[in-house]
């Protein structure tokens, strides 16, 4: 039998997250197979659910996906899992869309599953009520199965809301999880910190699971939305033969990746190679780089302090090595990184400086047009508008006046407003977070940019870089 809960509250700061990771947690414990799913774009609650399960978490998103693409990777991702748990983001009617159509409540009626609603009660007794009334009466339809109450205030706030709530909804009350400093996660200026910073994750995800476990009837949120189904073998992943080694930056600096990228630069042929910047005196032989987001602020003394990477990373991109850069990646190129009154140096590879700024300079869904000087995009990622996101308090600053711009940007911030993803030899590097999607295609794309200046160098040596005209040469993606 397979389970399927969808966790979710009535607005965001409800400490969603952290029941989350509890519940992940507890029934794993209790021998259950988890497999979890994160609603929208976001790297760092999916970093800790995986920690709480066992198993790579996977992002659900209206922006980047299609709707056959959600449902399809719900339950692929699935395979081998008793019980599916989706984490909300904000409130459960919470979305874009005025009419609801990429809020939560969409994604819960196109999946067909069960609604279990995390309330906030601080400060709150009776109100509870009304609250629960409103979400339950506002989509009739709305498949809610029970309420945790969270943030509980002690045995007699406890009691006190179980009354209100039998006295006058129909609403099981599933647990009460009570305030307690042992079980916060600290935040900054994009929410919880990565659970690959915290020397005591497991410690804290083994207590957000024990209280989950003894305040929460997790049993009876197992057997929620069972469909009958057995667990599914893993389906069969076709792989070309890896034949390019790709550098990822991956360590407290750099940990912003979607598992399913990763996975789709393997299935395009690349070897992928794991690598610390904070450590690491020299870069792994590799064809080609990703350098994803993070936060390379809170690590500005360490990636400044480790010069032989960041001359051999340099001289790599003065060769033509072809180096894809997100957001944190963005900001490690540039010369300098300036952080809470002092600055650092940095790979210095992109003519520009990186300032951090105490309140977000960009913030949300994006969409780009990729433009002629874009390297990799020809026939791939040039038919309409691409869908992603980024997430900074970083703008750039002093950037050099013949800078090249690969995308020109129709819906967010980017670097310069009206333009995003910067362009020096063969790198690519800006402030837009893609996604492996159907309608953003990026990982083929690249794997063939780097297979291309590969060959290119292999068979003329010195190398020579690739330009977005000859990319018809590339093999069919």
């Amino acid at each position: 039998m397979t389970a399927r809960v969808y966790l979710s509250a009535a607005h965001k700061s409800s400490g969603k997250t952290t029941v989350a990771i509890g519940l992940a947690r507890a029934l794993k414990v209790l021998g259950h197979t988890v497999q979890t799913y994160k609603k929208g774009p976001d790297y760092i609650d999916p970093l800790w659910l995986t920690v709480a399960s066992g198993r790579a978490c996977y992002n659900l998103d209206y922006h980047t996906m299609e709707a056959r693409e959600i449902s399809a990777l719900y339950e692929r991702a699935a395979s081998g899992a008793d019980v599916q748990l989706i984490e909300g983001n904000k409130g459960l009617y919470d979305g874009v869309a005025l009419d609801g159509s990429n809020s939560n409540a969409a994604l819960v009626r196109a999946l067909g599953t069960p609604v279990v609603l995390v309330i906030d009660c601080r400060g709150v007794s009776r109100g509870v009520a009304p609250l629960v009334i409103g979400y339950r009466h506002f989509d009739p339809a709305m498949p809610i199965a029970g309420v945790i109450l969270n943030r509980v205030g002690g045995a007699r706030h406890e009691g006190k809301l179980r009354a209100v709530l039998k006295a006058y909804t129909d609403v099981p009350v599933l647990g009460a999880v009570h305030e307690s400093a042992d079980l916060a996660i600290t935040e900054r200026h994009l929410g919880l910190v990565p659970s690959g910073e915290w020397e005591g994750a497991e410690a804290l995800v083994t207590r957000l699971g024990q209280a989950v476990m003894a305040q929460v009837d997790v049993e009876a949120i197992a057997r929620l939305g069972e469909d009958g189904r057995g667990a599914s073998a893993a389906p069969v992943m076709r792989h070309r033969d890896r034949d390019v080694r790709i550098g990822i930056a991956r360590d407290r600096a750099f940990s912003f990746y979607y598992p399913g990228d990763l996975e789709a630069l393997e299935a395009a042929g690349a070897e992928l190679v794991f690598f610390d910047t904070l450590n690491d005196a020299r870069l792994p032989k590799v064809d080609g780089l990703f350098l994803g987001g993070g936060f390379p602020e809170t690590e500005a003394r360490a990636l400044g302090a480790n010069k032989a990477l960041r001359a051999a990373i340099k001289a790599s991109i003065e060769g033509g090595l072809p180096v894809y850069a997100e957001c944190g990646g963005l900001m490690y190129l540039t010369r300098r990184l300036s952080y809470e009154g002092k600055s650092y140096p940095m790979v210095g590879a992109i003519a520009a400086d990186t300032v951090m700024e105490k309140k977000p300079a960009g913030h949300g869904y994006m969409r780009l047009e990729a433009g002629a000087h874009h390297p990799w995009a020809r026939g791939v990622l040039d038919h309409g508008p691409l869908p992603a996101h980024e997430f900074h308090y970083s703008h750039l600053e002093n950037i050099a006046p013949d800078t090249v711009y690969a995308y020109e940007v129709t819906r967010g911030t980017g670097i310069a407003g009206r333009r995003d993803g910067i362009v020096y030899k063969n790198v690519l590097a800006g402030y837009a977070h893609l996604r492996d999607v159907a309608g953003c295609p990026w990982t083929a794309a690249f794997v063939g940019f780097v297979r291309a200046v590969r060959d290119a160098r292999l068979a003329a040596p010195p190398a020579r870089l690739v330009r977005p005209a000859e990319m018809s040469r590339v093999q069919a993606l």
